[in-house]
């Protein structure tokens, strides 16, 4: 064997009703509890509004809205993901933010045709440990540039 690296990924799993996520670390600025939320009118429906968080107002995004899962209360474990996505700053909410781990290059698969209640769209692939099913998320494509610019003028 020369030299062969094998990469691992390291992501922060979270959860969203039954079903676990992963998230690039590189793109996740930090973890924070849920905080309230001021509503910004004439945004799209899964826009929950803004959260000033150390001086920066951050847009705050629904996800279980935006992947069209039913809404539930927020609970001691729902938590504000906050993550970079092209140049600005995004709060995803999420049930629970659960670890971080290391999964290896191996064991992520193409997304298959349908994968849960999310859109296959948003979805960089899976990846199976033990008995577990990652869904990893490609950033990128969960908001649309029309969306990530209707963001941009929320963030002021």
């Amino acid at each position: 064997m020369e030299n062969e690296t094998v990469m691992d990924h390291k992501v922060i799993v979270f959860q969203l009703k039954d079903e676990e996520y992963a998230v690039s670390v590189q793109q996740v600025g930090s973890i924070e509890r849920i905080e309230p939320i001021t509503r910004v009118p004439q945004t799209a429906d899964f826009v929950k509004g803004v959260i000033n968080m150390r001086g920066v107002v951050t847009p705050i995004i629904d996800l279980r809205k935006r992947f069209g899962i039913e809404e539930t209360e927020f609970s001691d474990s729902t938590r504000i993901i906050i993550v970079y996505m092209d140049d600005i700053e995004v709060g995803l909410i999420v049930d629970a933010a659960n670890d971080v781990i290391d999964i290896p290059e191996s064991a992520i698969e193409p997304a298959p045709e349908v994968v849960g209640s999310v859109d296959v769209d948003y979805i960089q692939g899976v990846a199976k440990l033990e008995n577990r099913l990652l869904i990893l998320l490609d950033l990128q494509k969960v908001l649309s540039k029309n969306e990530m610019n209707e963001l941009k003028t929320v963030e002021g």
